[in-house]
């Protein structure tokens, strides 16, 4: 069973390790450029438009992966905006099975009716995941730009919580 609460301050730097090394790798998530530790903490703790963020630990109590769940100005007000990112060494089977569990529960006690997942389409791994949580497709903003100038296209799918 995996462990799943709330971050916590003292969560931030290995959530923000985990964060800098998927972008480091590249190709599964929106990011591009490192977080600081008060970037990281402003954007996922502290953030006015967090609804929750969750992070599941391993065994020894370290985060595995954590789950951020906000508000976006471009969502209808019963919808959420979720970011799943799990650590990419020493991967923990389930992690994001266990946050997602209980993120919808949090979504779903707080009155949401939807919860939006955006994804770049070359990340598969991100897509099969969202697929497998229930998400479906829903839109796409063809062609967004990375930082070099590649066009990658960007796939919203939504899970409906009624």
């Amino acid at each position: 069973m995996i462990a799943v609460r709330p971050m916590m301050r003292e969560d931030v730097a290995e959530a923000c390790h985990i964060l800098n090394q998927i972008i480091a790798i590249g190709g599964t998530t929106a990011f591009e450029i490192p977080f600081s530790e008060p970037l990281f903490a402003q954007s996922y703790l502290d953030g006015a438009d967090k609804i929750c963020c969750q992070v599941a630990l391993d065994d020894q109590g370290g985060v595995a992966g954590f789950q951020w769940l906000g508000t976006h100005e471009a969502l209808p007000e019963d919808c959420a905006d979720i970011a799943t990112f799990a650590r990419p060494e020493r991967v923990l089977k389930g992690v994001g099975r266990a946050l997602f569990n209980e993120t919808v529960k949090m979504a779903g006690a707080l009155g949401f009716q939807a919860i939006n997942a955006t994804i770049r389409a070359d990340n598969s791994s991100g897509l099969s995941y969202y697929e497998k949580m229930g998400f479906r497709d829903y839109s796409v903003a063809y062609g967004v730009p990375l930082r070099d100038g590649t066009p990658v296209d960007r796939i919203s799918k939504r899970l409906d919580l009624r």
